[in-house]
């Protein structure tokens, strides 16, 4: 019985060393941080979004102050007047949100931005990672920023820093 019992561990740990992957973790948000024209990229959409928003919330302000000046007139108007009055503030809040919607929505001027300055950064790192982990003969790699669910990771698998040295 001792036999069999040494022989099934022995036989279970050599098929765990066999079965064992190759895994590297790295931190691609803090890749990212560190790539010079990443920031830049960033910055520059940051500025971008602010510009659009001020001219959004312009827009939304108009809507307003067309809104006040409706309700202050109202009792002096006719119906007619009045029904003119709201199709004017329905339509140019709606022109409004679909200015927003132009901008910061998914196929927005904003996204299309981001896609246009970030993707060849993205594409870089993640050729820099794919490349690293087939010539070091990784199985796999776990991008600790992308899993919150990671709640320990050995320094010894974390191999962020050499990317960033790689794309250096």
């Amino acid at each position: 019985m001792k036999r069999f019992i040494t022989a099934l561990v022995l036989l279970l740990g050599l098929n765990c060393i066999a079965t064992a992957q190759k895994y590297i973790v790295v931190d691609s948000e803090k890749i990212f941080r560190s790539m010079t024209d990443y920031n830049t990229a960033m910055t520059t959409l940051d500025n971008l979004a602010k510009d659009y928003q001020t001219k959004v919330d312009a827009a939304y302000a108009e809507v307003e102050s067309i809104y006040n000046s409706y309700i202050a007139q109202k009792p002096n108007l006719t119906t007619a007047q009045r029904t003119t009055k709201e199709q004017e503030i329905l339509a140019k809040e709606k022109a409004a949100a679909q200015f927003q919607e132009s901008v910061f929505g998914n196929d927005g001027v904003m996204m299309k931005k981001r896609i246009e300055l970030i993707q060849p950064i993205q594409k870089r790192v993640f050729t820099a990672i794919d490349n690293y982990a087939k010539s070091g003969g990784y199985e796999m790699v776990l991008d600790r920023a992308a899993n919150a669910t990671m709640l320990y990771c050995s320094e010894g698998v974390d191999h962020t820093q050499k990317i960033i040295e790689l794309l250096k």
